[in-house]
């Protein structure tokens, strides 16, 4: 194992990684908007709000990421909608891990007893108003462990978007192959960064699940 190999290759990988990160979080922050909203409309009493996010979700779920990252960036244009690379990443990210949230979501807000929601409206409550105060906030808790399982998964995902040309850890990895000829190193090199970048964002994740836990009781 060529040790100045390695040395030359962290710096650029390191950067790469941050590209890998960004992506994630990027996605992520949308991916929880789309998905509370989403699942908000599936549990609606208004058909074609439920019909809507039922279509999205089964589409998104029911197809391969690497074909929906490229029907954005490779078939858009067809249609006269063009992104770059990277947008087009966070975008097929975000639509597809909001797919899965909305799906987490809306399993954490049937998780709630049904009677806190008979209670809060005897007592005067809206149904909005009941959701916003008393359901929404024990859903969240809930949800939060699939939320953490979810991102760590988009996090590795991410290495999909190597194929459309965005430079994250994966592509860097290969473009320093071609250059050096040692593809066993940089992989492994590069398995090392996906490790640990998982493993920092699973203890930050661990421990809002273990604060939300404390909360709850």
């Amino acid at each position: 194992m060529n040790f100045s190999i390695i040395m030359d290759a962290i710096p650029p990988l390191l950067n790469a990684t941050l590209m890998t990160v960004m992506l994630a979080v990027v996605s992520i922050i949308i991916a929880l908007v789309l998905g509370f909203f989403t699942a908000l409309a599936r549990i609606s009493k208004v058909k074609p709000l439920r019909i809507i996010a039922t279509i999205y979700v089964s589409m998104f779920r029911g197809t391969p990421l690497l074909v929906q990252i490229f029907v954005i960036y490779y078939g858009l244009p067809q249609v006269g909608i063009e992104l770059d690379p990277i947008p087009s990443g966070i975008l097929a990210f975000s639509l597809n891990a909001g797919s899965y949230l909305s799906e987490s979501f809306r399993a954490s807000i049937l998780a709630v007893d049904k009677g806190q929601m008979e209670a809060a409206v005897s007592m005067g409550m809206t149904y909005g108003q009941a959701m916003r105060r008393i359901i929404l906030p024990q859903s969240i808790r809930i949800a939060i462990p699939t939320l953490s399982n979810t991102y760590i998964i988009l996090i590795k995902d991410t290495s999909l978007v190597s194929v459309i040309t965005v430079t994250e850890l994966l592509q860097m990895s290969t473009l320093i192959i071609a250059k050096t000829f040692e593809p066993l190193t940089i992989y492994l090199l590069a398995a090392v960064f996906y490790w640990l970048a998982i493993t920092f964002f699973t203890i930050i994740l661990d421990r809002v699940e273990k604060r939300a836990s404390r909360h709850v009781a």
